[in-house]
């Protein structure tokens, strides 16, 4: 038996309480529901994963991520890990539309593959760098929350605030980030709305945000995913340039929106497409010239851990949204990324994310 051979998957709920809700234009989660997955290799090494289902983004919960999980563990056992790339296009084929559920898989695949073979993850994703510097988000709310919030970011060393806005009320919107950038004048930002407009309120803001003169650096998903005509629309006047995410799911996707000049700036997030194809996401939007972000849905130290091994070991990645472990009251895990404010330090020599459990999980 080769050393590299997965001789167990195992998957159990991650339940982690958060500070406050994290609120977005399509709906709230009050608490963490996610998976981890591990992998165990014949050799004993363990590798580890995190799936974390957003059910107002992709649908997914975490009941749904449990049952496709244990449905692909008989497609696993045996297999060698050293093949995770046929592994990935198979677990894509059998579980396409449960990429949360696949991206946990492969990353614990990875992580396991890489301690395997003493490599940093950062540097089997090619060794670019180790930092990052994150932004800080502000969940949508009141304008006093929103003022508070951004108030406190900017006094724990954050430059740069991603606003999550409800694009039903313009002037609400307008008037929430105009309360931001009162209470923390020196901050840019990077404006959120998550599906929230249509066409004509999106136009709407971007005219008042202009004439507010509020620092907006991006502005990322103003409309839904399937309004391709309009965002085309949107981006041929909009002064700051558009990021798409929740339109951005597939390499296609990209392909798409680099050739209609739709968005400027490409956030990948590894919970939609896995990581295989988040991996092919990346490499067309630079063939392309489209910027690159790296997101999240709302995720732990482990997942964000990989995210940062992906984003910084690729380089290139002009924005880094990594910052949900800060809304999470407590994480069963030790090893990560060290934190200093926006700066996000990987540990450069440590074998695959570095990511371990602090104590055995019930449940």
């Amino acid at each position: 038996m080769a050393p590299t051979q997965i001789v167990s998957v195992r998957f159990q709920p991650l339940n982690l309480p958060l500070k406050e809700p994290f609120a977005i234009a399509t709906g709230t989660q009050y608490n963490v529901e996610n998976v981890l997955v591990q992998v165990e290799l014949s050799s004993g090494i363990v590798g580890l994963g995190e799936a974390a289902p957003f059910p107002a983004v992709s649908g997914e919960t975490q009941e749904s991520t449990l049952s496709t999980l244990k449905g692909l563990e008989p497609m696993l056992l045996g297999k060698d890990v050293r093949e995770w790339r046929t592994l990935a296009k198979e677990l894509s084929t059998l579980a396409y539309d449960t990429p949360a559920a696949r991206c946990g898989v492969e990353m614990a695949l990875l992580d396991a593959l890489c301690q395997q073979y003493n490599m940093p993850l950062y540097v089997f994703f090619g060794g670019v760098g180790t930092e990052l510097s994150t932004d800080l988000t502000i969940t949508a709310g009141d304008e006093a929350h929103a003022a508070a919030s951004a108030k406190s970011i900017v006094d724990r060393g954050f430059s740069v605030i991603k606003v999550k806005t409800e694009g039903v009320d313009v002037d609400y919107d307008i008037r929430r980030l105009q309360a931001i950038h009162t209470a923390a004048p020196q901050a840019t930002l990077i404006v959120d709305g998550n599906c929230g407009y249509d066409l004509a309120r999106a136009q709407a803001f971007v005219h008042k945000a202009v004439e507010a003169k509020l620092p907006i650096i991006l502005l990322e998903q103003p409309l839904a995913r399937e309004n391709w005509e309009d965002l085309n629309v949107l981006a041929t006047s909009c002064p700051f340039p558009i990021a798409a995410d929740e339109s951005a799911r597939s390499a296609e996707d990209v392909a798409r929106l680099a050739q209609d000049l739709s968005a400027a700036v490409v956030n990948i997030k590894l919970m939609k497409c896995g990581v295989l194809e988040a991996l092919q996401m990346a490499a067309l939007a630079q063939v392309h010239g489209l910027g690159l972000m790296i997101g999240g849905m709302v995720e732990s130290l482990l997942a964000m851990t990989f995210s940062a091994h992906f984003a910084a070991g690729i380089g290139g990645f002009d924005f880094v949204d990594l910052d949900t472990p800060l809304f999470i009251a407590e994480h069963p895990f030790t090893g990560g990324f060290d934190q200093n404010g926006p700066s996000l330090r990987l540990q450069a020599d440590v074998a695959g994310h570095g990511v371990k459990m602090a104590a055995p999980m019930v449940g």
